[in-house]
């Protein structure tokens, strides 16, 4: 204890100051000592030696000064003589500088990536302020809100600043040589106002180009402009579209909202005709709360404006209330339990990094028993020794620092492959709080691993020179606690892994209920208002295009889709029965989904009764919708369905009964669907073809095909089904490959560790071992006795580790498909691995060991 108490006086602050205080009143206190012998009163005494000694803050100065140059001196000197220590060993220092590496670059990464995604705020001034709003209607799920509704409660809430409103679509830009399809997003009034972003060249728009009738304006996003030479005349030059012509009135900074895809903003005529229906919702809305504001009251405020909205519109907005979330959770709320979970892990990495490096240290300095013990006998200080000890392992981790940084751009592009669609990923950087993140790992990291070390070696000198004189084998105890420790944390890992793999291969064999195989997907540029109010040509123009495409060889199906199937995005509402229900029986709550007749045979899902409901041929939609097994099966057990009529907006016409489809992922059981038969929800539905061969291979045909239809709209979001689906579970794609590569690394340091311990603790008892062999000891027995020392200790860590296992992957139960976070198969399989590995990681030492040349051993020591 004596030990560390002199090692942490050296680390304080302050320690100098103190030291310089106390050398000086020495000074004083002895030279008033001598003018009191020569007769001098103590006042007196003390005096003159305070003016002999001048002035007191200048020698301190001076002092410090030279006591600052020492230190600097010795530490310079500690430097010089790690560095050529690490250089001539770099059997031990590569694998050390390659582990911290590892360890500090990938949890730096992951920390950029938390950094960026969840802890700071969205780029927008007082952003904690901004809101996502929307509708929620009874027992339906949530809901775009309508241009007149949006504007009423802006009108009338007393707890914004602003609410404003987006909605994003396509636009045709025909200035070039070709079409270019660009992402437009149209805003209501105050919608930059509500961000404070306002353009950095030319103006926002006016409150009268929001009115209907008004002049097309636009303004271009940064990146835009960029992209066409960045003109400073591009100010009031046109854009020509296929809604005619824009005229560009400002360039907006460089942002990412709503859509980071996003280069167009035009203006909402909020007094358009077409724009007056409350039971049309278009909007995503957002709002800044005035400063002060909670989210609970400015909820409980626009439930007050809605219920007198419902008042006054019963129709329409009767059982509607107010859905407001933060916009920063909104946006990221997806990405946060993957990210806390990958950084979990790969802080238990870390971990396991810093103990086996300890361990790595320890060994070491047991074997410089003799150099320290030597180092005391010409005068060294403990302090001294463990100084020198910590700027050894202080040099190895700033070196595995820096190669840190290449390790963490790896992760880092790891995450924008794996997932693309991780929002705020452009923001992940290798910035100055990355930089700062890991100065701050790697000062941890040398202390976890060297200080340990540098306490042992600060052990009084005669104990080690005594040691040294009659060859006692130093303990390796901690070495193997170090061993323990990072079995059972490989465990845990290795735990969490194997779930998640298990869950990957579970969702692989699904039966999603039809057919992805074969089925290519894509869009087709449109827009809303494209029709100038006769929406039939839309619906017209998407049933001939679908018509085309059946035409084409190799193609056997063609359909559209307002959601692509198998793809997370739940839109439940109610229905009711035109033909009435009892009030006991269950409510009719469903999945709606607008498609096309043609969706069924395109996706191979079988019709079990009934036939196929027809297709409208105008704006009036569907009239015939179709069910699946489980919305026949909940709601109408004892009941045929064929010919009820369901209510929704409109009565329909149940004409058949489908098979059920996981419609909503394969992680996600069938549910009651209602299946309204239009191909044309939006001008821009999903269109699946189905080919008879490989799906990409039928792209440039359909590119064709679709050019010469309608030249000015280009296909995009082109993927084949299967792709699709995978793409949008890339977080789980993201957690399984991380976590793996993580638990896989900390096992392959585990085994090191056991290796490497298990060589050392050889190579202090080789006299030991070769006399057992020259009286006679079998090499086998040697053998055993050597693994099982090292099997008790993975068996204790394995022990260790099954118990923080249990503990973390009730964090993945909500990640899990198809198995428990307590799957006894998993668990039992990642023992016998890490048993497996360990013992052949043993083997090696021990075989070398029992194969010596005894003779020629105990001649050599």
């Amino acid at each position: 204890m004596r030990s560390v108490h002199r090692i942490w006086n050296a680390l304080l602050p302050g320690r100098v100051e103190r030291d310089i205080d106390r050398e000086l009143a020495f000074h004083i206190a002895e030279r008033a000592s001598e003018l009191r012998a020569e007769g001098l009163s103590d006042d007196e005494a003390l005096r003159r030696a305070r003016q002999m000694l001048g002035n007191v803050i200048v020698q301190r100065e001076r002092t410090r000064d030279a006591d600052v140059a020492r230190g600097m001196d010795t530490l310079l000197r500690n430097v010089r003589y790690a560095a050529r220590a690490l250089v001539r060993r770099p059997g031990f220092t590569i694998p050390v500088v390659l582990t911290l590496a590892l360890g500090i670059g990938a949890n730096s990464a992951v920390f950029s990536a938390i950094d960026a995604v969840l802890l700071r705020p969205l780029p927008f001034p007082d952003s904690g302020r901004l809101v996502q709003l929307g509708e929620m209607r009874k027992a339906s799920s949530d809901s775009k809100i309508a241009p007149v509704r949006l504007d009423d409660w802006s009108r009338l809430n007393s707890t914004f600043e602003a609410i404003a409103g987006y909605f994003i679509g396509d636009v045709v830009d025909t200035t070039g040589e070709l079409p270019e399809r660009i992402q437009q997003a149209v805003v209501t009034p105050r919608f930059f106002d509500t961000l404070r972003v306002w353009p950095d060249r030319g103006r926002g728009f006016t409150a009268e180009e929001h009115r209907f009738g008004a002049a097309v304006v636009i303004l271009i996003s940064d990146r835009i402009w960029r992209d066409r030479g960045a003109r400073p005349d591009a100010i009031g030059t046109k854009v020509q579209s296929t809604g005619g012509a824009a005229t560009i009135v400002g360039i907006m900074p460089a942002f990412d909202f709503p859509d980071r895809n996003v280069d167009v903003w035009s203006p909402m005529a909020m007094n358009a005709p077409y724009a007056q229906s409350r039971s049309s919702g278009w909007f995503t809305g957002i709002g800044r709360l005035k400063p002060g504001v909670t989210i609970d009251q400015a909820r409980a405020d626009l439930n007050a404006v809605q219920a007198r909205l419902a008042g006054t519109y019963p129709d329409t907005d009767r059982d509607l209330a107010v859905r407001i979330e933060p916009l920063k959770e909104t946006m990221v709320g997806g990405a946060r339990g993957s990210l806390w979970v990958v950084f979990a892990a790969v802080s238990v990495l870390l971990l396991v990094a810093c103990t086996n490096i300890a361990a790595l240290l320890l060994s070491r300095a047991a074997q410089r028993e003799h150099e320290i013990a030597l180092r005391y006998s010409l005068g060294a200080s403990r302090a001294a020794v463990a100084m020198q000890l910590l700027t050894e392992t202080t040099v190895l981790v700033l070196f595995g620092a820096a190669l840190g940084v290449p390790v963490a751009a790896g992760i880092i592009r790891a995450f924008q492959l794996l997932a693309p669609d991780l929002p705020r990923l452009d923001e992940i950087a290798l910035n100055g709080r990355f930089v700062v993140y890991t100065i701050a790992s790697a000062v941890i990291v040398a202390l976890l691993c060297g200080l340990l070390p540098a306490i042992r070696s600060a052990r009084g000198h005669e104990n080690v020179m005594r040691a040294a004189e009659r060859h006692v084998l130093p303990r390796h105890s901690l070495q193997w606690l170090f061993v323990g420790a990072q079995v059972a944390l490989s465990v845990t890992l290795l735990a969490g892994a194997g779930l998640l793999l298990r869950t990957v291969d579970a969702l692989s064999r699904v039966n999603l209920g039809f057919n992805p195989a074969h089925v290519l997907t894509f869009h087709l540029t449109g827009r809303f208002g494209e029709d100038r109010g006769d929406y039939t040509r839309t619906v017209r123009r998407i049933n001939s295009t679908l018509d085309e495409l059946r035409t084409l060889p190799g193609i056997d199906a063609a359909a559209t889709a307002l959601m692509a199937p198998g793809v997370p995005g739940l839109q439940q509402q109610e229905f009711e029965l035109a033909e009435g229900r009892a009030g006991t029986e269950p409510r009719l709550i469903a999945e709606s989904r607008f498609v096309s007749p043609s969706y069924f045979d395109t996706l191979a899902m079988p019709i079990l009764d009934g036939e196929l409901c027809r297709r409208p041929e105008d704006a009036r939609g569907t009239t015939e919708v179709m069910v699946n097994r489980s919305f026949a099966d909940r709601y109408f057990p004892n009941r045929r369905v064929i010919g009820l009529h369901l209510k929704a907006n409109t009565p329909d016409r149940i004409t058949g009964v489908v098979g059920d489809a996981r419609e909503l992922g394969p992680d996600r059981d069938p549910v009651p669907t209602v299946y309204a038969c239009f191909a044309a929800p939006t001008p821009f539905p999903w269109f699946l073809v189905r080919t008879s061969g490989e799906p990409r291979a039928a792209i440039g045909a359909i590119r064709m095909k679709l050019k010469a239809l309608e030249p000015l709209r280009p296909v995009y979001d082109v993927a084949p089904l299967e792709d699709r689906i995978g793409d949008a579970y890339a977080q789980n794609r993201l957690r399984t490959v991380l976590l793996t590569l993580f638990a896989v690394t900390a096992l392959g340091m585990a085994c090191a560790g056991v290796y490497g311990t298990l060589s050392y603790v050889v190579s202090l008892r080789r006299r030991e071992v070769a006399v057992h062999l020259a009286l006679g000891a079998m090499r086998r027995d040697v053998i055993r006795t050597l693994i099982t020392t090292a099997a008790r200790v993975v068996t204790v860590g394995c022990s260790c580790g099954l118990v923080l296992a249990l503990i973390f992957t009730r964090s993945l139960s909500a990640m899990l498909y198809g198995i428990s976070p307590s799957d006894p198969a998993t668990l039992a399989g990642v023992i016998a691995l890490v048993l497996a590995v360990a013992a052949a990681a043993a083997l090696v030492p021990a075989a070398r060991a029992a194969f010596m040349q005894p003779m020629r051993t105990l001649r050599e020591d």
